[in-house]
């Protein structure tokens, strides 16, 4: 077993005491301190706090008006001035993110996990909308599938180093998948139906 004093700082519970002095981080870390000395900090100019630079006339900006409830981290004590309004909650998704926002920290993993959810919910919202409509969505040409003939797929795929060639095969599993699933689901409701009638 080796000495504690052999292991790195960062897998000691205790901090080392005396700390290091700002010389021997230096001599142990390259280019530790570099920042240090504001003359040799080039962003140390846009650094002096001058409010008639920026043009900004206030001390607090102007609050955006709410028409409702908004998600806000609980982190903050009141919501930020300028918010986001391109998507509204609405439906089992709103519910899942106004739970995400009002009971985890942005730093837990949790409410990032709900949002996720909540994002799979409010697609699956959507396609059931879309299949209720007069038009619905069209998933052969929404995927672009139509156009791969016309760009060259296979020399555009092999020989050019893509990253997104590792996760290829599965493309058609997770874009067809839930649609076939779905009309399966549609089949088998029917043939039950038929069955009792």
């Amino acid at each position: 077993m080796p000495d504690d004093n052999d292991l790195p700082i960062a897998y000691l519970a205790d901090k080392p005491s005396p700390a290091p002095t700002a010389d021997e981080l230096r001599a142990r870390i390259p280019g530790w301190g570099a920042d240090a000395d504001k003359a040799d900090r080039p962003s140390v100019p846009r650094e002096i706090f001058d409010p008639a630079a920026s043009g900004a006339h206030w001390d607090f900006p102007e609050r955006q008006r709410t028409s409702g409830d908004r998600e806000r981290s609980i982190e903050h004590a009141m919501l930020t001035p300028v918010f986001g309004t391109s998507t509204p909650l609405r439906g089992v998704s709103g519910v899942i993110r106004r739970y995400a926002y009002s009971r985890f920290s942005e730093a837990r993993a949790a409410h990032w996990l709900l949002l996720l959810g909540a994002d799979r919910v409010d697609a699956v919202g959507s396609h059931v909308r879309s299949l209720a409509s007069l038009r619905p969505d069209n998933p052969v040409t929404e995927t672009g599938i139509l156009s791969e003939p016309h760009l060259r797929p296979i020399s555009s795929r092999f020989g050019r180093k893509r990253a997104d060639l590792s996760h290829t095969w599965l493309d058609p599993i997770i874009v067809a998948g839930p649609w076939l699933i779905a009309c399966g689901a549609l089949v088998a409701v029917i043939r039950r139906l038929s069955r009792r009638s």
